[in-house]
């Protein structure tokens, strides 16, 4: 898949956001990135820090292990996700 790698352990994951959506959670791949509908705004930072909460929880990690790389003010964005302990539909063990 173009919109995941592994570097080492981590995910680098590559998201295209769509925020007030009606629910959280993964939607089809676009190219080189995931569409990830979030239920939260576009304001202050509330979907960004409702992306982080949803990967950490689908991945199985802390929110503290989600890292966000590039895109903070887009809707296109890249996350690391350190030593993920679950992985979402779709991904495969690097």
């Amino acid at each position: 898949m173009d919109w995941y790698q592994w570097q080492g352990g981590d995910v680098i994951l590559r998201v295209r956001v769509q925020p007030r959506a009606r629910r959280d959670g993964f939607a089809e791949p676009l190219g080189e990135a995931i569409k990830l509908q979030l239920r939260a705004p576009p304001v202050d930072g509330k979907a960004n820090a409702s992306l982080i909460a949803f990967l950490a929880k689908a991945f199985g990690v802390s929110r503290a292990e989600v890292t966000l790389l590039s895109g903070e003010h887009s809707r296109t964005k890249r996350l690391r996700i350190q030593a993920p302990q679950a992985l979402p539909a779709g991904i495969e063990p690097g």
